[in-house]
């Protein structure tokens, strides 16, 4: 059975917004609380926040850009979140896009595969040896990291293309995508991730899809929502050429407002009522995703933080229900 986990749907900019999402990962059949890479707030803070006000539940992070930290700090980080939650941490990475490289480094990685293996390698031999030995192009690290015993420190991978959900099954324990449509999933994802852990003579890494989604209703427009939800992704190269690969163009630039409902139409942002969302959340399962991470930021940005919470209510069990 898929499990289901969910993403806080914005960015805190008091820590102590978080703890009603908290208190409803702990609460609910959810097996994971959600955020990702904070600009106002630290994601990991927030999450030390929530655990220190008596939440304490497994976290995950979606996606941790590698330009803002040297892995040596992130392995840091991330064997903190574990002793300050007491639960498994999944620490998801991804290199970010070009223009963000450029302005954090100076200039992009020259390979993005070659950046994320130099990055994960020093990651999984602090995590895992308490110790790194390893120069590369991109990211070098000669150093220990001392062991104590804490809950499991998962390391993820933000997943887009078939290249990067190769190397990601070679190299990570948990493949993490983002507004990836269940079919892209099954045909292009799902497949190079298994070539790649044939390839190292491991298991698969576990799938865990981050999914757009929001209830039909009142004063609910799936175009409106999905562009609250992902104009941001949208605009960017890389996502933009996933999309394509899977069968939707975008062009933000000249028509967002088409974009939008091409990404509905595409099923790359869910919509519909309870039953239209079962379904297409199904699909995704049947694509091979073991975790569907709900993702309902458009709501939130167009409803309020609470109009989220009871939609997540609504929600969770809708990823279990036959």
């Amino acid at each position: 059975m898929t499990d289901v986990s969910f993403l806080v749907p914005f960015v805190p900019t008091r820590p102590e917004q978080l703890l009603p999402f908290a208190a409803l990962a702990q609460w609910s059949s959810a097996v994971r609380l959600w955020q990702g890479q904070g600009t106002v707030s630290d994601t990991h803070q927030a999450f030390v926040h929530a655990a220190a006000s008596g939440f304490r539940v497994p976290v995950g992070t979606s996606v941790s850009l590698m330009p803002f930290c040297h892995p040596y700090d992130a392995a840091l980080r991330a064997q903190s979140l574990a002793a300050a939650t007491g639960h498994s941490v999944i620490a998801g990475y991804g290199p970010g896009a070009a223009v963000l490289q450029r302005s954090i480094l100076g200039a992009p990685y020259r390979s993005q595969l070659g950046a994320v293996r130099d990055y994960v390698t020093i990651l999984r031999g602090l995590l895992t040896e308490g110790k790194a030995a390893h120069e590369g192009e991109f990211y070098t690290c000669n150093a220990a990291l001392p062991r104590q015993p804490l809950p499991e420190v998962r390391i993820g991978l933000g997943v887009l293309r078939p290249r990067m959900a190769e190397l990601a099954g070679e190299l990570a324990d948990a493949a993490i995508t983002w507004l990836t449509p269940a079919g892209y999933l099954r045909d292009s994802v799902v497949p190079a991730l298994r070539a790649g852990a044939d390839t190292a003579d491991r298991p698969m890494p576990r799938v865990v899809a981050i999914v757009p989604v929001a209830l039909d209703g009142p004063e609910r427009d799936a175009a409106k929502l999905a562009l609250a939800s992902n104009a941001g992704h949208m605009s960017l190269p890389h996502y933009a050429d996933m999309l394509r690969r899977s069968g939707i163009d975008v062009d933000m630039r000249n028509s967002p407002e088409e974009s939008a409902k091409a990404l509905a139409g595409g099923g790359a942002f869910l919509f519909g009522d309870e039953s239209e969302v079962r379904d297409r959340l199904r699909e995704f399962t049947e694509a091979g995703v073991d975790e569907i991470v709900l993702n309902v930021t458009g709501v939130a940005m167009t409803h309020g933080g609470t109009a989220a919470l009871r939609e997540l209510e609504r929600l969770i069990p809708l990823v279990a229900t036959p």
